[in-house]
């Protein structure tokens, strides 16, 4: 099964409870008749409401190409070493997302997911270097056709206390895929082969499922 066939909804089943809450006091606060406290509770449900969006997006066709998994701004390109027994050098680009970007993550290629490993860790704004390393993190390993390996990597921030992957070891996945999300703020890193060639730059902003960060070779 896909991991984006049960998640196309415009808004994701997780922003659910969210919107619920806000929206339900903002009913009662209207018929109690507080409807300044009204207003400022349905403003607040539907700024949830926007932050748990599902936008449809076009998914580019170059098989070479790898796409963003998230949607947010370019904040550091670097050849980083994974470490371990079988240590690798790879490209890492590194995404910051802040809480008015859409929060849905995607997949960068098609492949298998060979692995996907929860790691707990501190709560630091995610635009930090040293958040890579200490903050929470969920890293999830593809492995396309070819036998190249991806790894992408979702890390919580500052604000956001959740990570939400909906995808398996095993499963078969799909370039632009949606695969989870992490709420309120965070960041997301892919790590490309040595030799890949990154077609994004520091400070540019990226959309999930349709732009382009990078090629290999």
């Amino acid at each position: 099964m896909s991991s984006g066939a049960n998640h196309g909804s415009i808004v994701v089943a997780e922003g659910i409870p969210f919107i619920i809450l806000p929206g339900s006091a903002a009913i009662i606060a209207f018929l109690a008749g507080f409807s300044w406290i009204a207003g400022i509770l349905f403003l607040l449900t539907l700024f949830v409401i926007w932050f748990f969006r599902n936008p449809h997006r076009t998914i580019p066709e170059n098989t070479l190409q790898l796409i963003s998994p998230a949607d947010g701004k370019v904040i550091r390109i670097e050849e980083v070493s994974s470490g371990g027994d079988l240590e690798r050098s790879f490209i890492k680009i590194s995404i910051f997302m802040n809480v008015f970007n859409v929060h849905v993550n995607r997949i960068p290629c098609s492949g298998r997911v060979v692995s996907v490993r929860y790691s707990p860790g501190k709560f630091l704004s995610a635009n930090l270097d040293k958040a890579s390393a200490l903050n929470e993190k969920n890293t999830v390993l593809i492995r396309r056709d070819d036998g190249r390996e991806i790894i992408v990597v979702q890390i919580a921030g500052l604000i956001a206390r959740r990570i939400v992957c909906w995808i398996k070891e095993g499963m078969e996945v799909k370039k632009g895929d949606r695969f989870g999300l992490i709420r309120f703020g965070s960041r997301v890193e892919v790590l490309l082969p040595l030799g890949s060639r990154p077609l994004v730059k520091i400070g540019e902003k990226v959309k999930a499922g349709e732009t382009p960060i990078g090629e290999l070779k």
